[in-house]
């Protein structure tokens, strides 16, 4: 079926663009469970869906309504985050030169460091944080894709997408931009100059810790995004069609999570910024926060969800701080209803570039003060 005219954000989320069964009128998309499609007498397919690996109705209403928020051409969903990441990647050629942020997604920087760079990508990773950086590592003519993350998994640093578009259009690399911290609610990357939206949908797109799935949205229906297209069919890195139903529903709550989260993320970390037990807080909605000014300019609504505590004591002082949490989980993962915490670097082991005494934070739907009372007493003496 055909989604709904533009409304804002919120509608658009709420009502899932329209999308429901037209067969019975029920107001939720149905879960299509079909792995093939008949075709009439005259061999033309009934409503032109040969097969669910490319094809299955239940990722329409999901890539319908990231193309909307992102305000691209066209979306796709996949098996996982990690899958629509390193889709982008294949979909390049061994001894191109690939620019990568210094902090990344641990499981990505891991591929990149192996599989694709015996594959023959040419990886480079470079402070992002600082533009010049970005310009001095750039190489006309063998550059193929800059990757950044932003705000950064696990030290929320911040990208200014407008100006490493600009960087990356002007030495005709592509641009893309891992928006998962952000959401689609807080910033729109496409808008800013970058050619691909990558988000690991089973966070905040979803929700409710219960799906594995990840995105893509391009700026344009170009011959690459045909690639990447191609790539996930033949390599089967779709998702089953339950999950893509759950990812819809999760979607239909986003803008009120998002909004809640965000709100309890700035309040602990303005509660925590002078606490003595606190080396620093992580956070771009803090003004002394390094990279606040930027994400002020290219994210509206609020600043995410997430953020990090630097514990006094080093990693001791926040594994102790970890250990005594009651109401925290100690869980990896984020963007869910429940508050979850961990330690990143003993989870990254010993090539780890995350500082020993982080915590990275990820805020649920609990009360504010409920989530800060439990730290104030793991904090204590």
């Amino acid at each position: 079926m055909q989604p709904l005219p533009p409304h804002r954000p919120a509608t658009d989320l709420a009502q899932a663009l329209g999308f429901g069964d037209p067969t019975s009128g029920g107001l939720v998309p149905p879960i299509q469970p079909s792995t093939t499609y008949e075709r009439r007498p005259d061999n033309q397919l009934v409503a032109g869906r040969l097969y669910s690996r490319p094809d299955n109705p239940g990722y329409d209403v999901v890539e319908a309504l990231l193309t909307r928020l992102e305000g691209g051409a066209a979306s796709a969903v996949f098996s996982s985050g990690m899958t629509a990441a390193t889709t982008v990647f294949q979909a390049l050629k061994p001894g191109d030169h690939v620019i990568v942020p210094q902090q990344l997604y641990w499981a990505l920087r891991n591929w990149l460091l192996g599989w694709a760079s015996d594959w023959g990508l040419r990886i480079e990773a470079v402070d992002q944080t600082r533009p010049e950086c970005v310009a001095a590592a750039l190489r006309p003519g063998e550059t193929a894709l800059v990757w950044t993350e932003t705000p950064a998994n696990p030290t929320l640093a911040v990208t200014d997408l407008a100006a490493v578009a600009e960087l990356a259009r002007k030495a005709g690399a592509r641009f893309a931009v891992d928006s998962t911290f952000a959401t689609p609610l807080l910033s729109q990357p496409l808008a800013l100059g970058a050619d691909l939206v990558m988000h690991s949908a089973t966070k905040y797109l979803n929700g409710h810790s219960d799906v594995i799935a990840g995105t893509l949205t391009t700026r344009s229906n170009d011959a690459f995004w045909q690639r990447i297209l191609r790539i996930r069919s033949q390599g089967g890195a779709v998702l089953g069609p339950f999950e893509a139903w759950l990812l819809a529903r999760g979607l239909r709550t986003l803008h009120v999570r998002v909004a809640a989260q965000c709100r309890t993320a700035l309040a602990l970390a303005r509660h925590f910024e002078a606490h003595p037990r606190i080396v620093a807080v992580l956070y771009p909605g803090l003004e002394g926060f390094p990279g606040h000014a930027v994400a002020a300019r290219q994210m509206s609504g609020g600043f995410g969800g997430m953020l990090a505590l630097r514990v006094a004591g080093g990693a001791e002082g926040a594994l102790r701080t970890l250990s005594r949490l009651r109401l925290w989980k100690r869980a990896t993962s984020l963007g869910g209803v429940e508050s979850l915490i961990e330690h990143r670097a003993s989870l990254e082991g010993p090539t780890s570039p995350t500082p020993p005494d982080l915590l990275r934070l990820s805020t649920g739907l609990e009360d504010a003060g409920d989530l800060i009372a439990d730290l104030e007493a793991a904090l204590a003496d």
